[in-house]
Formats: C-alpha cells, structure tokens, sequence
C-alpha cells in the first residue's frame, strides 16, 4: 500500500535549532500521535508537510508527489488545523466558511453544519471576537470538513471542556470510517492520545526517538512490587527502582523469567499508564 505521507532524510535547519533527519511514512487508515515537549519539533515537522517551510534537505511525498515542485495539487489532499488562526480576525464564520469551502471541491456542507451546531458556533461574530475556546472549535470546524485524505491537527483540544473534547473525539472516530483516510494530531493532552491515536512518534529537541505502536509500547512496560527485598545489583529489563521492593520494567518477559530463577516472587506487577511511559522514554533520551 501506498503511503499517504513519507519524509525522506528530512532535516531543517534554522538558527540553532535542527530538526531531523526523518524517515518516516504514514499510512492509510492511521491515526498517529507527535508527542514530545514544547520546542521539541512538531510544528515544525507540520509547517514542513505543509510546504510553509522548506527542508534544509531531503524531500517529503503526498501520495508519492513531491510537496517541493511547482504542481500544489497535493494541497487539495491534505488538511491542516494550526495552533492558532492568523490574519481572520476581522471575518465573520460565515466568510471564513464560503472562503474554505470554496477551494476544497470535497467540502462536506452537512458535516460542517453538524459541527456548527454541536459546537454552539456563533457564525456572525468577527473570529477576533471569539474566545480561545470557540476560536478552536471554529477553525476545526472549517477544517474536518474539507473531507481530504489527510487531516492535521495541532493541539485540537487547548482551551476546550470536558463536553467538548467528546464531541470532537467522536467526530474524527466517525470521520475516519469514511474511507482511507489518516490523521496526524500533535497534543500534550496524554487522554486524547490514549482514546484516538494507533501510533506515537516522539520528540525530543528536534530528534525522533522512537516510532511505536501504541498498544506494543504499554505493554512493554511494568511496574513489579516484591515479596522481599532485591540485591543491589540490576535485574534484566530494569530502569527505575523505588526502595527495595519496587521496580520498573521495559522488558517484562526477561524481567519475569530471572525473577522465577532467583526464587524471587512480585506480589503484584502493573503496566505503566501512558503518560508515564512518555516521560521515561523522553527523560532517558535527554540523560542518553
């Protein structure tokens, strides 16, 4: 199957700050989460897949057409949700929806309307004069939409309640029934990865450090609590120990099998919450 999406030996230099290399392809039917802390990159790696920026080097591919050429008609296939929306202050949503609507020949008029109303969207107000929050919920309205094959969302969910954050969750469930589709959402909100994304790609200060499956990386880690105080040495699989008893694991069948061989029992053992294992991936790479 064909990507939708691939970067080949990407990197992007500005300034002091160096984003990649990155190798890396996303395929149909996906839902992949770009995780890591502010500064590490995610903006960047979207501005790059949206031609806003050009790479130092390498080349990125929609549907294997180059973004770099003179033919943007990838552009028709690929939707993007920035942080924030610039320059639009002074446009009503009903402008800003006949100008959006009006380059994607995909437009879904119902799917916006049903996300006009869900959201409670004022559409005669100027945007500048919107919160943060409606600001949010407006530009993901005039974004899900378009119904293209790729849809980009960056932190979809800041300054949004509990109600709401449902609302989208269920639409981009029902968005990604439609047919070969994929989205690409970077978000510090570790609930919205848990319930929506496939994969995780990581980033720590302009580097990838791992792209995992995400079912496969909870359940590489474990935390054990033991029967009897541990020696001094490292157990296999070993990362972290609290106190005597307690350690944590990102090998747990090794773990388990040199517990069994020592006569050593746990107790109780537990997988890792996400968020959790995030940070110990992130927090080793930085000391690493």
């Amino acid at each position: 199957m064909q990507p939708l999406i691939e970067f080949k030996n990407v990197r992007k230099s500005n300034d002091d700050f160096e984003l990649g290399p990155i190798n890396l392809s996303f395929e149909p039917g996906t839902i992949t989460a770009l995780v890591g802390k502010n500064g590490a990159g995610k903006s960047t790696f979207f501005k790059l897949l949206m031609n806003l920026v050009s790479p130092t080097e390498g080349d990125i591919f929609i549907k294997g057409q180059s973004i770099l050429g003179e033919n943007e008609d990838w552009k028709k296939k690929i939707s993007y949700q920035p942080q924030s929306l610039n320059g639009v202050n002074s446009f009503t949503g009903k402008e800003l929806k006949k100008l959006v609507s009006h380059y994607y020949p995909t437009w879904d008029d119902d799917l916006f309307t049903k996300l006009v109303h869900q959201f409670e969207l004022p559409l005669s107000k100027a945007f500048g004069k919107l919160s943060q929050g409606v600001q949010k919920q407006l530009s993901l309205a005039l974004t899900i939409p378009r119904d293209t094959e790729i849809l980009l969302l960056d932190e979809p969910t800041a300054h949004m309640d509990i109600p709401t954050k449902q609302i989208l969750m269920d639409c981009l469930v029902d968005w990604m029934d439609r047919g070969d589709k994929m989205i690409l959402i970077a978000s510090h909100q570790v609930e919205d990865i848990r319930k929506l994304a496939d994969y995780l790609v990581l980033f720590q200060k302009g580097k990838i450090v791992g792209n995992y499956v995400k079912e496969e990386l909870v359940a590489q880690y474990k935390r054990y609590w033991l029967e009897s105080s541990l020696s001094a040495q490292p157990l296999p699989g070993e990362i972290a120990r609290k106190g005597e008893r307690l350690i944590i694991s990102n090998h747990p069948l090794e773990t388990e099998a040199h517990l069994r061989k020592e006569n050593q029992r746990w107790l109780d053992a537990e997988s890792l919450d996400l968020e959790d294992i995030i940070s110990i991936v992130l927090n080793n790479e930085r000391k690493g």
